[in-house]
């Protein structure tokens, strides 16, 4: 009897114990974030000033940046987000832009793959795309036909080898005989163009897809996968063409529902929350919130990558490293900071309205997520499924925001076949 006593009682001041740290640990992550993104308002501020004084030294004019609210650029897929950012030393004044030239900034890179892109200029800026044909076939024998094929979207700092290295090895070889793989590199990011004189939005990433993928291959069937950021983008070119579109895969989707009438700052809020802890969530909330201090990091990063790159080749004594290392890199600090805010944040007030609208069409939506996803919090498939109700939601135990895909792709291969054989079924076509 006294032995049950004293083991409830040592229970209980476990539990306690345990409820105390987690309080404790709590304050002090909160305090110390407060203390340090202080510290990063007022240093954003003084690299506002230092940037401006540079971009006129070197470039013979002052940089424009949304430290001042713009009254002529913004419109409704710009995300309020790139404006209201709360900054303790900024005050929101009124200006309006001047458009920046297309030029290599002096903080970005200019080396031969990076600026690839514009040896065409005088051309039609086309994304770069990678095409795996069905096996024993030719692109002009799917010219205007009904044909099976499958559109690959990124994520945010990634490119079209995300879906080379890893899906397109692994499909069967039924599925190679039966389907047309597109792999996009999303603009402003690996080989695609970056413009300056661009925003990212939503409508520009579509448009650019459309032009060229969807109208040059004469795309009349489509199954859509995206992963993370590519999942707003591919939502947006589904619901545009949910004629066509008969299946849509959101792997890890930064779906945020909210009440408030400004949920762009709500998404900016829960997927780049201010704090330390965990440091994936601090590296976004750092890149998100200070405008300069990532064009900063970006000087740091991407416009000496090839420095960085040779570096982890001689201590990791490899050299062919690995891709994620190398898309980490292939964007510029003007189309990855318009992307972030215009695409994740000002996308998340479009998303209910893409889904309906792909509801109505019928459209079946597939979503898998991992349960340990630090990056795109599970409740955002979870979001999904209370808005489709007919939605299939897969929550894949001990997986995170890239290991979805990344180690797991021969699981996710026989998902997505299994998803697109059904309809190929449902519509009519042979199996065989």
């Amino acid at each position: 009897m006294y032995l049950s006593i004293y083991l409830d009682m040592h229970k209980i001041s476990i539990n306690f114990s345990e409820k105390w740290l987690k309080i404790l640990k709590e304050i002090l992550i909160s305090s110390t974030s407060t203390i340090v993104f202080f510290f990063l308002d007022f240093l954003d501020v003084l690299f506002c000033i230092l940037f401006k004084f540079m971009d006129e030294f070197l470039e013979g004019k002052g940089s424009h940046c949304y430290c001042s609210i713009d009254d002529n650029e913004a419109s409704e897929f710009s995300s309020s987000s790139l404006y209201k950012r709360g900054n303790l030393f900024r005050r929101n004044n009124v200006v309006r832009r001047r458009k920046m030239n297309e030029n290599v900034r002096w903080s970005d890179c200019s080396c031969v793959n990076c600026v690839s892109w514009m040896r065409n200029a005088a051309e039609e800026l086309k994304l770069h795309v990678v095409v795996k044909e069905p096996e024993r076939a030719n692109a002009q024998d799917f010219k205007g036909k009904k044909a099976e094929n499958i559109v690959f979207l990124h994520g945010f700092l990634s490119s079209s080898s995300f879906w080379i290295e890893t899906i397109f090895p692994n499909v069967s070889e039924d599925a190679k005989k039966k389907y047309r793989l597109f792999a996009v590199d999303l603009l402003g990011f690996g080989k695609s163009p970056k413009p300056n004189n661009c925003l990212y939005t939503i409508k520009d990433h579509v448009e650019m897809i459309e032009s060229s993928v969807i109208h040059p291959f004469e795309l009349n069937s489509i199954h859509i996968v995206a992963h993370s950021m590519g999942c707003v983008v591919a939502l947006a070119l589904a619901a545009k063409h949910s004629h066509s579109v008969k299946s849509i895969t959101l792997i890890a989707p930064p779906y945020i529902t909210s009440t408030k009438e400004d949920v762009s700052l709500t998404a900016l809020n829960k997927l780049a929350a201010r704090r330390l802890w965990p440091p994936l969530l601090f590296g976004s909330s750092f890149m998100s919130w200070y405008e300069h201090l990532g064009r900063c990091i970006c000087y740091i990063i991407c416009k000496h990558h090839r420095i960085w790159e040779g570096i982890l080749k001689w201590l990791t004594w490899n050299r062919n490293l690995h891709f994620m290392a190398i898309d980490l890199t292939r964007h510029t600090h003007h189309s990855a900071w318009h992307t972030m805010h215009n695409v994740i944040c000002g996308g998340a007030k479009f998303m209910d309205k893409y889904l309906e609208t792909l509801t109505l069409a019928k459209v079946k939506i597939n979503v898998i997520q991992g349960s340990k996803d630090q990056v795109v919090p599970v409740e955002c498939s979870n979001n999904v499924k209370m808005k489709v109700p007919d939605a299939e939601v897969k929550i894949v135990d001990n997986a995170h925001h890239t290991s979805i895909v990344i180690g797991r792709e021969k699981d996710l291969c026989d998902d997505l076949e299994e998803l697109w054989g059904s309809q190929y079924v449902r519509n009519g076509n042979s199996t065989s």
